[in-house]
This record gives structure tokens, sequence and C-alpha cells, in this order.
């Protein structure tokens, strides 16, 4: 199995796409205005409360308040407020936590209103980012994420994966960790710490406690509100969660990005530093790797896949309904549940794709074909928990109803993935995609015509796959006759990530000129 992590950069924007033997299966993207990442800490002010949803709404800065609720509030909140307060005045400067004196925890089923007040200081995280109306959902309950492990202040805990099914190796890191461990702060170990040694796990807590110490330092004179821990640059943060020994190559088209991820790569796993790469070359680097044609053939309303069958994805406000249709399937197998079994076993494949390229989060309703036996039935519902057991956000599946629909939840914490794949008719007839428009093809021969004239020696044209082929193919193709007319030879080159009505044209060398 291939693991490929393709990293395209631009002037307000990093991609990010992960391809599991040449398909992708993960598209993120950092855009330098998100100020509001999950894992974000602010220090803010509450501005009320609301004891019917015993939650309070926090001032972050967002143009909505964030929401935090009581269960949100963590019970070492008295000692954390009691911190925050002496930092921020600046009685206190040892940030270590090892001579805090702890307050009593609060209540599991408290109040919200015996627990804060309007106009208080509090330290808090970003859990779940903006989406839609919605303003930040929040926490008090801080953690610092790392490498190997994440550190938990006001704790005494030492947690371990629930994915790290060795007791021997579970008993160890517990051992390990408490020795190691600062007074006053708690660890939950990470599945990728499994098998590490000492040295390599207390680099990662020493580095934790530095953002921490970095963090506190911001909190004296502080605005409010205000960012006082970013989550580290998107790249990093993508490599520190996802990144294992089967990865194959990391490609980066930015060489400061490049020169960054490298050195972070050798800091985290040195023998796989080779693997990174600058890429060098005057195709675009998602254009190369074929990301651009499978981004366009996947983020549409229908998603056709293998052996004519496809999807029809659905979306609104309450939950996303996904169908399931056999398309010209249906005459090609033995008999009708046979069909079905194979229909919905690709299907469930590609689904699991889907929620993780589109992050689609909440509630999905899926409408698999019918199948009357109930063994297909759970060999459907067992393909489907292991297609997705590779999915890092938190979901549950639960067995197809009688209806033979399957509801899955999963955890929403960014906005959803949304890429336009529908293009407006350049007649203007109506808002659907449309066919290579004729209308450009006698802009694109007027602009041609007028370059000519300039005396330019070698043109090469870009744009869309359809206008390319539509300008190539046949005899005599557009471009042979405009070679008769003008005795000139036009290259042309497809670039999938081009719109209908996008071309540009190029000199010998590479140079744009229109």
């Amino acid at each position: 199995m291939n693991k490929e992590l393709i990293i395209r950069s631009s002037s307000n924007n990093v991609d990010f796409a992960l391809l599991k033997d040449g398909k992708l299966i993960e598209l993120q993207r950092d855009e330098d205005d998100s100020n509001f990442s999950v894992g974000d800490v602010f220090i803010a002010k509450i501005r009320k409360s609301v004891a019917g949803l015993n939650a309070a709404f926090v001032n972050v800065g967002y143009e909505k308040d964030a929401f935090l609720h009581y269960h949100d509030l963590g019970p070492k909140l008295p000692s954390l407020l009691k911190f925050v307060k002496r930092v921020s005045t600046g009685k206190l400067r040892d940030y270590s936590l090892k001579n805090f004196p702890f307050e009593k925890d609060i209540d599991k089923n408290g109040s919200i209103a015996d627990a804060i007040k309007s106009n208080q200081s509090v330290l808090v995280q970003i859990v779940k980012e903006p989406i839609s109306t919605k303003g930040p959902r929040i926490s008090s309950e801080l953690s610092i994420a790392g490498r190997y492990l994440v550190l938990v202040p006001f704790s005494d805990r030492i947690s371990i994966s629930q994915k790290i099914e060795s007791k021997e190796e579970k008993d160890r890191l517990k051992r390990l960790l408490k020795s190691i461990t600062p007074k006053g702060f708690g660890v939950i170990v990470r599945t990728v710490a499994e098998g590490k040694k000492v040295a390599e796990l207390d680099r990662d807590l020493q580095n934790l406690y530095g953002r921490w110490t970095a963090m506190c330092k911001k909190l004296h004179k502080a605005h409010h509100p205000s960012k006082v821990l970013g989550e580290m640059n998107k790249a990093s943060s993508i490599l520190r969660d996802i990144f294992n020994d089967s990865f194959t190559s990391i490609i980066v088209d930015d060489e400061v990005l490049y020169i960054q991820i490298k050195d972070y790569v050798q800091e985290i796993a040195p023998k796989k530093e080779s693997i990174v790469k600058l890429y060098q070359s005057n195709v675009p680097i998602f254009e190369k790797y074929g990301i651009e044609r499978q981004i366009k053939t996947s983020f549409g309303k229908t998603v056709s896949m293998a052996k004519g069958a496809y999807l029809i994805i659905e979306h609104t406000e309450a939950l996303h309904v996904i169908d399931v249709n056999s398309g010209n399937r249906s005459n090609k197998a033995k008999n009708q549940e046979d069909t079905a079994l194979e229909v919905n076993l690709i299907s469930a494949t590609e689904l699991a794709r889907q929620l993780r390229l589109r992050d689609m989060g909440g509630i999905i309703v899926v409408d698999f074909i019918d199948m009357s036996k109930a063994e297909h039935r759970k060999k459907l519902f067992n393909h489907l928990r292991e297609e997705m057991k590779d999915d890092r956000a938190k979901h549950k599946i639960l067995p197809p109803s009688k209806f033979g629909l399957i509801q899955i939840t999963r955890q929403r914490v960014r906005p959803e993935m949304n890429i336009k794949t529908r293009e407006e008719d350049p007649n203007g007839f109506n808002a659907l995609e449309v066919e290579a428009p004729i209308g450009i093809i006698q802009k694109i021969s007027q602009d041609l015509e007028q370059l000519l004239k300039k005396d330019y020696k070698k043109l090469t044209l870009n744009t869309h796959p359809f206008i390319a082929a539509y300008l190539t193919k046949g005899f005599p193709s557009m471009r042979s006759k405009w070679f008769f007319e003008h005795k000139k030879w036009v290259n042309i080159l497809p670039r999938d990530a081009y719109t209908y009505l996008e071309y540009h044209f190029f000199d010998k060398n590479g140079k744009k000129i229109k």
C-alpha cells in the first residue's frame, strides 16, 4: 500500500491531498484567515450564562459568541479560574503548578450559574470550528497535543489510547509516564507512542510543557479576547496526527514549506526524512498526480463508481442523505440478491472514502439496495465498519434497519469540505453544468489571431480538457485549421483545474501572455 501526501501552496492557502494507492481519500485546506482552528486556546470573557441550556456564551472575538456547555467546563474549573486570575494580574509567575493549591472540583451535575459569572476571564479551547450560522464550540478543559502525548493541565491522570491492545505495553507506558510527568499535569498517551523509548516521550513532553509556559507568559496584560496558543501550522499538525511508517512520499511544491516539513519529519521520524521531496515542474502539482480530476469527479451530487453503480449525495440542514443506485449493473449478475450485495459492498467502500474526503459530519442516512438475506446485511455492515476503521473522526454505525437504511453519526469539528463542481452555462440560459461551449472557441480564435500578428514564434494554449479535446480531435481539427490559416502550430495543454471559460496563452519561455 502506497500512502502519499501531496501539498500545494498558493498565496493565500495550502491544500493537502492524501492519496492511498493513487486514490484521493482526504482533502484539507489551510486558509490564512482561519483564526478559529480546533486546538487554539483563547483568553476570553464570559458574556452571559443561560440556565435553560446550562451553558454560557463567551466572546472569543468571532462575530458570533462561542458556546460553552457545563459539561465542557471540566471538573478543575475553579483551579483554572484562580490560576488565570493570578497569572493575569502578575501575582503568580511560577507556571509549573507543582506548588499551586488546587480548588475543589465542581459538581458533575451542577448548574452553569454556580460555576461561572458574567465578565469573568477564562482560558478556553476551540473544540469545534464555526459552522454555518453557529459560532465556535469551546471547552475550558485544556489539552495540548504533541506527536506521542497530549498534556492536560490541572490533572493527575495518565490515560493510554484504547487502540494499544497489549496490557504489558500499557503498563510500561503508564510506569514511564508516571516517572516523568510534572506534578499538576495529566497525560494522554497516543497510539503512535507504542514501543517508543522514554527519551522520545520525554522530549515530546518537554516540548508540550514549553508551549504551556509560553502561553502562560502571554496571559499577563493580555488583551481580551485574544489567542494565546495557536495550533501548530496545518502541515505539521496533519503530519503529527496521520503520519506513520506506511507513508511512501510527501511531495511539496513550495520551498519554504518543504524545509519546514523536512525539519518536522526529521524530528519525529529521522529514518523517513528522505521521503520528503520538493516538486519542481511547470505542470501544476495536483495536475501531475491526477488530483484535480479526482476532485472534479468526487465532489458532485452524483458520484460514479465501478461497474456502473453510483451514489446520489444530498445535504440538508439536519442530515446528509445518500442513495445507492445499481445503474447499468442490474443485468450482469445471476440474480437480484447477488447484484444488490455486490453493488452495496462497492458503495460502502466509496461511502467511507466520501465521508473522509468531504469531512461530512452529523447524521448520515444511507439508503442501500434492499437485501432479503440476513447474512448479506451482516456482511455489508461488517464491511462498512472495516472500511471506516481508518477514519480519525469519531463515528458510530448502526446495523441496517428493516427498510435497508444504515444510520451513521460522525464527529463534526469543522465546516464540510465543499467544492463547486458545476459551472454556469456561458450562454446564460441556465445554471446547469454544460458541455464545452462553442462561444469560447470563437474567442480563443480571435485572441490567437491577435497574438500571431505580434509575431510570437511559439505559442502554448492551456485550457479545460473538454475545450482541449474539442480543439484537437477529428480531422481537420480546429488546431489544424489554425495551422493551415496562420502557418504556425499551437501546442494545446489540457488543465483539469480550469473552468470551461478559462484559458491562457504562454510564450516559448513559459511566460503567460494572455
